[in-house]
């Protein structure tokens, strides 16, 4: 009874507590390193590291999947790329009309939800739209491939489309329109998913500033200076949420979609963006299942919750997410392959478990998915197994973050677990339906 007592009591004592407002910011394409928190030296991003001087880095924080829609689907349903039923850029395949997703959850508590950037999962008049899986506003892009030119037609509010006429750089209105959503959030609870598209390619920006002088190769320029646009939109929330009065009470949380590319002539290299903590240089890019691949910067801030300038080193991934915002806000949830990171905040260790990953090609003519690999974690242990393979390559990342060094056949019995663990997380994907081209 005195049990069940104290259980009511600290029941009652969070439900007194205000419900925290949530900001999820997620980057395109940002490179692991490519912030100065977490090492890099040439590229200015005051604003975002500012989360890490008021808040918590994770060094070893890993995407959902290796490229865009896998790993954004993991995001919003806290299902791991074994179980989630988008598991490649399938031309924007949409989601299920019944998944339960991060915004969903925090609606039905009460949460007025508003998603801004690239979506992914459903174009117009699929059953993956935003407005179906849990946003009351949404503007931006709903299929991927749409979102590969900054200066489009039109982009997406809701149901109906926004003219640009090709003349508008669509970030900056993507930022426009989601900071605007967000002053008009009074008398409740506010969900704010910020999924900007910069600095994903094409690298196409109405300035390089503030590296217009600089002797970098063209590529660079415009890249970095996209990278300083996105730190730009962060300093634009954090500042609107301080004008507002709820800083305070505003759990910010903030992440690249997947790892580094090189691509269209931009090069990792030159920034160092794929350089770990320890100096080394992590194996991969977007599109691998190496570190390089998955890795990401996550930063988390929560005034009076979170102690400034921490940091965790537990392994955590997207699978997190919901069931952590689902905790933040009192609110219940689904069955996720993801822990709650509330305590990680505070600063406890996670629990010992295997985060796991799967790779897909898609065809879209045949409207088929090819496996291309899998991949778990557990603890310091990295397996990744290559398509075909029969036993994985084994890594231990306490002392090779740069995959280097495959010590599968010095440890074969880790290595037959870690492929039992592989197996044991798959189910058979869903059939997959997009097609390349976009709703005009």
């Amino acid at each position: 009874m005195a049990a069940l007592s104290r259980r009511s009591f600290l029941a009652g004592l969070l439900a007194s507590q205000p419900r925290p407002n949530i900001v999820l910011i997620l980057l395109d394409d940002l490179g692991y390193a490519d912030i100065g928190c977490y090492g890099q030296k040439k590229i200015q991003t005051p604003h975002i590291d500012s989360l890490a001087r008021d808040g918590m880095r994770f060094p070893h924080a890993y995407a959902g999947g290796a490229v865009c829609a896998p790993s954004r689907c993991v995001l919003m349903t806290g299902l791991h790329l074994g179980h989630a039923p988008i598991r490649a850029n399938a031309g924007t395949s949409p989601l299920p009309p019944n998944t339960v997703t991060l915004a969903k959850v925090l609606q039905q508590a009460g949460y007025a939800t508003g998603g801004f950037g690239k979506w992914g999962l459903g174009d117009a008049g699929s059953s993956g739209v935003p407005a179906r899986h849990g946003f009351d506003h949404f503007y931006g892009y709903l299929h991927q491939v749409h979102a590969h030119t900054y200066f489009p037609e039109f982009l997406w509010e809701n149901d109906r489309r926004d003219p640009l006429g090709k003349t508008v750089y669509s970030a900056d209105r993507i930022a426009e329109k989601s900071i605007a959503w967000l002053k008009q959030q009074k008398g409740r609870p506010f969900f704010l998913y910020a999924a900007y598209t910069v600095p994903h390619g094409r690298y196409e920006t109405p300035t390089s500033a503030p590296y217009e002088s600089t002797d970098w190769p063209a590529k660079e320029r415009a890249y970095a200076a996209m990278v300083t646009q996105g730190d730009g939109y962060v300093g634009r929330i954090l500042a609107t949420l301080k004008e507002m009065g709820v800083e305070q009470n505003t759990l910010v949380l903030f992440a690249s979609d997947n790892g580094g590319v090189t691509a269209d002539g931009h090069s990792t290299g030159f920034f160092d963006s794929m350089r770990a903590p320890s100096g080394a240089l992590l194996r991969g890019q977007k599109g691998t299942l190496y570190e390089g691949g998955l890795r990401v910067p996550f930063l988390a801030r929560w005034p009076g919750r979170i102690a400034p300038g921490s940091q965790n080193n537990s392994p955590v991934s997207f699978a997190d997410l919901l069931p952590t915002c689902a905790a933040a806000a009192g609110a219940p949830a689904p069955q996720t392959d993801g822990i709650s990171l509330l305590p990680l905040l505070a600063g406890k260790a996670a629990p010992g478990r295997t985060l796991h990953w799967e790779n897909y090609s898609y065809n879209a003519k045949t409207r088929v998915l090819t496996p291309q690999g899998a991949a778990v974690r557990s603890g310091q242990w990295k397996a990744v197994l290559p398509e075909g393979a029969s036993q994985p390559e084994l890594y231990d990342l306490s002392i090779d973050e740069a995959e280097s060094n495959d010590l599968a056949p010095a440890n074969p019995r880790l290595a037959r677990r870690l492929a039992t663990a592989i197996r044991q997380a798959h189910t058979p994907p869903l059939p997959h339906t997009g097609i390349m081209d976009w709703v005009r």
